[in-house]
C-alpha cells in the first residue's frame, strides 16, 4: 500500500487536470504494485525552498511496506520518478527532491485494523 505525497511551490494552475492519478499509475508501475492500492495527494503553493532556493521546486515523499528498503531498490525507484516528476512539472532534476520511507505492515490502518492482519 504505497503513499506518494508530492509538495510544490508550483501554484495548482501551473499543474496539469489529472496529475493525482498520474502519479498513482506511474507510482504502480515504479514500485510493482497493483494501482488500486496507491494513494496520492498533491499539495502545490506551498511555501518552499530546495537546495537554499525558492525557484520552483518540488519533493515526493514516497512510502511503502517492502519495495523501498534498499538504497539498491531506491536508484532504480529514483531514476523513474524524476523521469516522470521532469516532464509532468517542468523542473530540472537539481529542483526535485525524493524522500523514501519504508514503513511496515503493523504502521498502516485499514478497515478497522492494520495490514499485518489483512
Amino acid at each position: 500500500m504505497p503513499f506518494v505525497d508530492l509538495e510544490t511551490n508550483l501554484p495548482a494552475s501551473r499543474l496539469q487536470a489529472g496529475l493525482e492519478k498520474r502519479l498513482c499509475g506511474a507510482a504502480a508501475a515504479i514500485l510493482g504494485k497493483p494501482e488500486d492500492r496507491v494513494n496520492a495527494t498533491v499539495r502545490p503553493g506551498l511555501i518552499m525552498s530546495v537546495n537554499g532556493s525558492s525557484e520552483p521546486c518540488a519533493q515526493l515523499l514516497v512510502s511503502s511496506i517492502g519495495v523501498v528498503g534498499t538504497a539498491e531498490e531506491n536508484r532504480s525507484h529514483s531514476a523513474r520518478f524524476f523521469e516522470f516528476l521532469t516532464k509532468e512539472l517542468n523542473l530540472g532534476q537539481d529542483r526535485i527532491i525524493v524522500r523514501f520511507y519504508p514503513v511496515e505492515p503493523w504502521q498502516i490502518g485499514k478497515k478497522g485494523t492494520v495490514m499485518t492482519f489483512l
